[in-house]
């Protein structure tokens, strides 16, 4: 019998729905995952994006946004070098954040939190996560803000991928005793942003799902019922050589893992 998380953030929700085994590896096992190029540069970018905003408005100019870039560039300096990313990779990360500048003009962004991190109780359950940014608007007005690195999402599955924001409207009403007024995922590289505006009904939601996904892993827990759900993820999946999809068996990583090289 496996024992289950004491706790569930968005990422933790979506990694269970998108592939229960790969959620076993990650989140019940804790067994390391080998960085990839998509997630190494979504968090550089984040990285760099959170060193311009702990400046003042007048200091989050151009030039201090290529000087973000270059000081995250020498913190992730390992990952970087075990990627065997270059110049081209650190200059797909620049075009990334030269397109949010395109955006907005961060030195007119009110922004009182970046990488944000909140946890409140639902019940039994605590429900935790990290804001990106959460700025006031000109009303005083809280706006919380996603930054994505990937693709925005087709038409059909723009619901799901608000998601995880309205989970983050959970935590600022539970923690901040103020719901936003309007939760907005930043997509970078196709400069999209796609807006919603919570209510009280959508914030009770997401204590409903996180319940039923919370539910649906103890009984996993207790049945080893975690199943994989092969889908074009996998590609990226570090976890293959022990997925039963891929022929692999779960109960051999984590003795394999402490196998010396």
């Amino acid at each position: 019998m496996l024992e289950a998380p004491s706790s569930l953030s968005p990422s933790r929700v979506e990694a269970f729905t998108t592939c229960p085994m790969a959620f076993r590896f990650a989140s019940i096992e804790h067994l390391p995952e080998q960085p990839s190029v998509h997630s190494t540069k979504g968090s550089l970018v984040h990285r760099a994006l959170e060193l311009l905003f702990v400046n003042p408005p007048a200091r989050r100019t151009r030039a201090d946004a290529e000087a973000a870039l270059h000081r995250a560039i020498d913190e992730f300096a390992a990952e970087l070098a075990a990627l065997h990313a270059g110049d081209g990779f650190c200059a797909d990360a620049w075009s990334l954040i030269e397109s949010y500048l395109a955006m907005e003009d961060p030195g007119q962004v009110r922004a009182i939190g970046v990488e944000l991190r909140l946890a409140a109780p639902a019940g039994d359950l605590e429900l935790r996560g990290i804001i990106d940014r959460l700025d006031l608007d000109d009303d005083g007005e809280l706006i919380v803000t996603d930054y994505k690195t990937g693709r925005p999402p087709w038409p059909n599955r723009e619901l799901r991928s608000l998601g995880a924001v309205h989970f983050y409207a959970f935590l600022c009403e539970q923690v901040l005793g103020r719901l936003p007024k309007a939760i907005r995922l930043v997509y970078l590289r196709d400069g999209v942003t796609i807006t919603a505006h919570p209510s009280p009904q959508s914030v009770r939601f997401v204590t409903t799902k996180a319940h039923a996904v919370w539910r649906a892993i103890e009984q996993a827990c207790a049945t080893d019922g975690f199943e994989p759900h092969p889908s074009s993820l996998c590609s990226g999946c570090g976890f293959q050589r022990w997925c039963p999809a891929f022929g692999g068996d779960p109960s051999r990583a984590a003795a394999e893992l402490l196998v010396p090289a």
